[in-house]
Order: C-alpha cells, then structure tokens, then sequence
C-alpha cells in the first residue's frame, strides 16, 4: 500500500489534503467503469487504508469505496476499532456503509459531495457512533461533478 503522510509545513489544509487521495481513489474506480466514489483512512496523518468502489468487479454490492477503506485500515493497524482515526470519503456514505462506520468506532467522516438520494443523513444521523463527528463539503463541487459525469456517460451509453 501506498503511504502518504500530511507534512505540517504544507500550505493546504489537511481535510483539503486527504480528500484529494481520496478523490484519486474516485478516478481509479471511474476508469475502471465503477460507480467512481474513493475513500482513505488516516491515522496519525498518514493514510493507513484505502478503498475504491469494486462492487461491478467483485459482483458484491457491499464492495463500496468506504467497506475497501475500513478492511485495509483494519488490517494495516491490526485491530478492527478505528479509534483516533478519520475517513476521507468522496461522496456521503449510504446507510450501510455509516452502520459499518458504526462498528468500526470511527473517530471522524468527511465527506465531499451530499447523496441526496443514498446518503445515510436522509434517514437519520443516529446511524453513526454517537462520538463520531462529520464535515461535510470539502471538494464537493470536484466530488459531484465526477458522479455526474460518470452517470451522464452512462446514460449515453
């Protein structure tokens, strides 16, 4: 796995810093004619998992981007919580993938765009762990503007 850490010295905020890996994940799942949404998780800022959507490649619909993120994470740590730890996500988490973030007792989300029609905050926010915080926004216009495209070419199709 690649690994990535956030130097201080850096002008660019570090939610800004981690999203962009996370939106290189997004393209990656773009070019392979996924649903292009992209997650990482970092601990102590450095990158310690990462994950694109695969649900087309694997035929698994639980293979989203955040699922992928929360197994290497997991694995690169060598414990299941993912406490003191952020997920970087592309798009705003479905219901299944918040009820995962859930288990894993996850520290923080942020998002970039909101998924009206998925989103796990349109039926609730008690899905996630009562001490997990959410930003949302960061990149969104870069983050919704791929899921358009995406979609757009597939309706071309």
């Amino acid at each position: 796995m690649r690994l990535y850490s956030f130097d201080d010295e850096s002008s660019i905020n570090p939610d800004e810093f981690f999203m962009k890996e996370a939106y290189k994940e997004a393209l990656l799942a773009y070019e392979a004619d996924e649903v292009p949404i992209g997650a990482v998780i970092v601990a102590n800022s450095k990158i310690i998992g990462r994950g694109h959507n695969l649900t087309e490649r694997l035929n698994d619909v639980t293979a989203h981007a955040e699922m992928q993120a929360f197994t290497s994470a997991s694995n690169s740590i060598g414990a299941k919580y993912l406490h003191n730890c952020t997920l970087y996500v592309t798009i705003e988490p479905c219901v299944m993938c918040a009820g995962a973030s859930y288990w894993t007792q996850i520290s923080r989300i942020v998002f970039g765009a909101i998924d009206e029609k998925r989103g796990y905050s349109s039926l609730g926010k008690n899905i996630l762990h009562p001490k997990t915080k959410v930003i949302g926004g960061i990149m969104q216009h870069e983050c919704a503007a791929l899921m358009k495209e995406f979609f757009l070419k597939k309706r071309l199709k």
